[in-house]
């Protein structure tokens, strides 16, 4: 019985591993993976893989900024709750970072991704301003949720910065609770996947089915195999395995090392190329957000240094209206260590990528 269902559920991972190839002729890859500790130490981390310099910075954020969703007269528009560090892609754009309430967000490559058609029915918002729009407003997973149930924008996606293709992502959301949600446009509609146990996503396929290809490797058991490429449906198998084999340290500081660890396992080797798949996307950079003790970790692939932003130590305070940017330099090859928080400088916010629809 058990090597028929195991035969049957191998048919099923090879048929979904093949549609996900066929989809995939250029291979942007990401992980993103919530780590669950003693006394609420909750620890996300992501690694950034893509083809290019993706002129990535970090900023920080005030509470009250006046934001629009870039979209033309019927954007919608909010004011921040609640300051964040972000990680920019081409400085026109959030895809990663974590508010003051210890909420993170995290923005990954789907490329099955099919938006709504924007009618003006609703108010639009660009893609760029997804995940920042997450930040700005809510302090738990549950009240992004709740918000984002309603739909009260519609998302509008243009091209990838510098290249023809739609720019097509997906939303994962964690916080301090241990909380997680994955956000998806499938065939224009959103679709939620909201629960604690759902700690790990990377790319292609669509999550429903990233939870299907896990379950075969599961009945294997990862101190038996684990698959080793640098394909999606891989890394989140050897993710989810190694996320919760890893010690559950009372040490925060050994906890990071342990998350540290898993990150790097599941990254893409820099400068990597093969025959067969010559657009491989490597990992250029990695961060780590300790939601319980408010530090920011970024990790470049290029630089021998890890450092991190403590969040405490920012004024998020309105009246402050501080904007500050930390340059990471091309390729984000600046070398920073330790505590970075002093390194950031006042900076003139950028511009979110505006989209006429």
């Amino acid at each position: 019985m058990r090597r028929t269902t195991l035969l049957k559920t191998k048919t099923v991972l090879l048929a979904l591993a093949a549609s996900c190839m066929a989809l995939a002729p250029v291979a942007e890859a990401c992980t993103r993976f919530v780590y669950h500790g003693p006394n609420d130490n909750v620890i996300t981390a992501r690694s950034m893989d893509w083809k290019l310099d993706v002129a990535t910075n970090l900023w920080a954020f005030p509470r009250g900024m006046e934001r629009n969703g870039e979209t033309g007269p019927n954007s919608l528009k909010w004011t921040s709750k609640y300051g964040s560090v972000i990680a920019t892609g081409y400085d026109v754009s959030t895809t990663d970072g974590m508010n003051e309430r210890g909420l993170v967000v995290n923005l990954l490559w789907l490329v099955e991704s099919k938006y709504p058609k924007f009618d003006q029915n609703k108010p639009g918002m660009s893609i760029a301003l997804w995940g920042q729009y997450v930040l700005d407003n809510f302090a738990t997973v549950e009240e992004a949720v709740a918000d984002l149930r309603t739909e009260p924008f519609t998302i509008v996606s243009d091209s990838v910065p510098g290249e023809e293709r739609l720019t097509t992502l997906h939303l994962s959301i964690s916080d301090s609770t241990g909380d997680s949600a994955i956000i998806e446009y499938i065939d224009g509609k959103q679709v939620i996947h909201h629960d604690r146990t759902y700690q790990v996503m990377t790319n292609s396929p669509t999550f429903d089915q990233q939870l299907a290809l896990n379950s075969y490797w599961k009945q294997i058991g990862g101190t038996v195999m684990l698959p080793g490429t640098n394909r999606a449906s891989d890394r989140f198998a050897r993710a989810s395995f190694y996320v919760n084999a890893i010690p559950k340290a009372e040490d925060p500081n050994r906890a990071l090392a342990s998350v540290f660890s898993v990150i790097r396992n599941v990254s893409v080797p820099f400068g990597i190329t093969t025959p067969d798949e010559p657009n491989i996307s490597s990992t250029r950079w990695r961060t780590v957000a300790d939601h319980k003790r408010g530090l920011y970790f970024f990790e470049s692939a290029l630089t021998p240094n890890t450092f991190w932003v403590d969040l405490k130590k920012i004024d998020f305070a309105p009246e402050s209206g501080k904007v500050l940017k930390l340059d990471l330099g091309k390729d984000q090859d600046h070398t920073y260590s330790g505590d970075a928080t002093a390194d950031f400088v006042r900076a003139e916010p950028f511009r979110f990528l505006g989209l006429q629809p």
